[in-house]
């Protein structure tokens, strides 16, 4: 056993390893493939009660949340439509934060859109609807 006051040097060319106050990078972005069916698999699993929303997100959004660079999917006709249920930020951000939701969250989108859900039926939806209509039964 070593006494306390027995202290060693080992110069850093001959460490094993370096002990750093530095992080470590890690690269967070996922590939898009991979992010992609696991934001599907979260949209199937949450709306496993309601079919037509699985139907909503795969037209509105092909299940994407994100993009590849980790940025939140926003809309092309108006991109202030936000996420995998493209909930339009400039009518619903309020509402959402009210709730503790943030539409830029894929959890945050999908409680947001079970609201819209439950209160409006598929209405908010309805641009999208030639897409989704036409896979099952609509509730609106």
């Amino acid at each position: 056993m070593l006494a306390a006051s027995t202290a060693y040097s080992v110069p850093p060319s001959e460490a094993y390893g370096q002990i750093t106050t530095e992080a470590p990078k890690v690269a967070t972005v996922q590939s898009a493939e991979t992010s992609n069916s696991a934001t599907e698999a979260a949209v199937r699993e949450y709306f496993k009660d309601i079919p037509v929303m699985i139907q909503i997100a795969r037209c509105e959004s092909q299940f994407r949340q994100t993009l590849a660079d980790g940025s939140v999917l926003h809309g092309v006709v108006d991109s202030a439509d936000t996420g995998v249920m493209q909930i339009n930020a400039r009518y619903h951000s309020a509402a959402a934060a009210a709730m503790g939701v943030s539409l830029d969250d894929l959890h945050g989108n999908m409680v947001y859109a079970r609201h819209l859900y439950e209160t409006e039926g598929t209405k908010p939806w309805t641009a999208s609807s030639a897409c989704w209509g036409k896979t099952l039964a609509m509730n609106i």
